[in-house]
């Protein structure tokens, strides 16, 4: 397992050098410059759309502006803002943050631009069912000698969904509840059984009601379960108030000044290392340039693409520049970044710390909320990856098959699993995020001619009232 675990780092480690990280703020700087910020100057009329204000019954999809908004949150929000926050500090130091924060600002402009063009391209079948995301906008956008692209980014989004998707997720409730219940070794085994048995029967009985549900259920649990873990790092960091200037301080200055220990070692680590952890799981996080959110807004009641581009890109700005930013200052002002604990263990030890007993069942709590509705969501970009390479009639055995990966995760070892899914992750953006780069004449075109008739009032929403549900 060592061995395979080294075998994967490695992989991981090529993957995320210069190639996935250079074309992830490549893409980012070309679609903001393109779009004139877009992430800034639309974010309010976003806000608006996401209300409910916009809505309209009778516009095809099978979700709300906010239940696709929701469902596409419900999977970025989870594991990466809790243990992949201090995944990133222990491998890349505070500094790590930063670059997390430049990821966010750039991927606003990516997930605009891949979320509206999953609108403009889907396919909407007699029966309702919905076909959008990366793999339609590159077959239906892009010259037909690019659509080897579109069945390559398929198919790493069914592979990406076994690691990214399930795998991390049950394997960090594993672990966080294994150190809260202080199990010891003798029972580990059959504990992780027992963990990975209980959330693939969860995950099993929701997934096979298919988007519908999951959109439902995401809608109750992303708003919940955040407003409880923000709220809570609040409270924290209020206690710790005159720690948060120098927690600031530490971020900027380790930004561009390597901390001299790293992931409990002295080597230390060098300004490219900072930056990779930092983007590596900024998309992790909040999935910007990866592509899997645009299968989920492609679902979303609207005809004006422009629109649904908008409520998506507040997406990394609630994930990352909001919640990850709350994880990574109770971490650094705990004081425990650089005491050799990692992942979820590290946010359980900080929160802890300021607030006992409370602050790690807070986070356990937190952990396992976030993972199951990562889960979930993940399961359908997963099954919409397999249906467009085998059709509708793989989707069923893609679930299940789905289930077993989630129990797995389980009894995996941490390292494992993470690299499995940054390679993935990394294979799977390549494609869409070449696609966006050559796509960005008609985002170009259809953002100027929205912006243009919301300037002259021709762009106004059906109902003064907020309606998120």
């Amino acid at each position: 397992m060592e061995q395979l675990e080294s075998i994967l780092q490695s992989i991981s480690n090529v993957v995320w050098g210069w190639p996935a990280a250079g074309l992830l703020l490549l893409t980012g700087l070309v679609l903001t410059l393109r779009m004139l910020f877009i992430q800034v100057r639309g974010f309010v009329h976003g806000v608006g759309i996401a209300s409910g204000r916009y809505d309209d019954p009778a516009h095809e999809g099978q979700l709300t502006h906010f239940q696709a908004l929701s469902a596409a949150l419900s999977a970025t929000i989870g594991i990466g803002n809790i243990a992949g926050v201090a995944i990133a500090i222990y491998y890349g130091g505070p500094g790590a943050i930063f670059w997390m924060w430049v990821t966010a600002f750039f991927g606003m402009a990516i997930k605009y631009s891949e979320c509206m063009l999953a609108i403009k391209y889907r396919k909407v079948e007699p029966d309702g069912n919905i076909r959008g995301g990366p793999m339609y906008f590159i077959e239906l956008g892009m010259k037909k000698y690019f659509k080897p692209f579109a069945y390559f980014f398929a198919f790493f989004t069914a592979v990406a969904a076994f690691g990214a998707g399930n795998m991390v997720q049950s394997n960090t409730v594993a672990e966080s509840l294994i150190r809260a219940f202080d199990i010891g070794p003798e029972s580990l085994t059959l504990w992780r059984w027992i963990i990975g048995l209980v959330i693939a029967f969860m995950v099993a009985v929701v997934i096979i009601g298919g988007i519908k549900r999951i959109g439902k259920v995401a809608s109750f649990l992303v708003p919940v379960m955040s407003i409880v873990y923000v709220l809570s790092a609040v409270v924290v960091l209020i206690i710790s108030r005159d720690q948060i200037i120098p927690a600031f301080e530490l971020i900027f200055y380790h930004a561009f000044h390597p901390t001299a220990v790293v992931g409990g070692s002295a080597s230390g680590a060098t300004i490219w290392l900072t930056i990779t952890w930092g983007i590596r799981r900024g998309l992790f996080s909040n999935e910007a340039g990866q592509g899997s959110a645009a299968m989920a807004h492609s679902t979303a009641k609207v005809e004006e693409p422009v629109r649904e581009g908008l409520v998506a890109m507040l997406g990394p700005f609630i994930d990352t520049i909001v919640i990850c930013s709350m994880t990574a200052l109770v971490v650094i002002t705990s004081g425990l970044w650089d005491q050799g604990l990692n992942g979820a263990q590290l946010t359980m030890a900080a929160f802890d710390k300021i607030l006992p007993v409370y602050g790690e069942w807070m986070v356990v709590v937190g952990i396992l909320l976030f993972a199951y509705s990562t889960v979930l969501s993940w399961s359908y970009y997963g099954e919409k990856g397999i249906e467009y390479l085998l059709g509708s009639r793989s989707k069923l055995p893609y679930k299940w098959l789905f289930v077993i990966f989630t129990f797995l995760g389980a009894r995996l070892e941490l390292g494992t699993v993470w690299s499995y899914a940054d390679i993935a992750n990394g294979f799977m953006a390549a494609p869409n995020l070449i696609a966006l780069i050559g796509l960005s004449g008609v985002v170009f075109t259809m953002t100027k001619k929205y912006m243009d008739e919301k300037a002259r009032g021709l762009q106004k929403p059906l109902s003064k009232k907020i309606k998120l549900f």
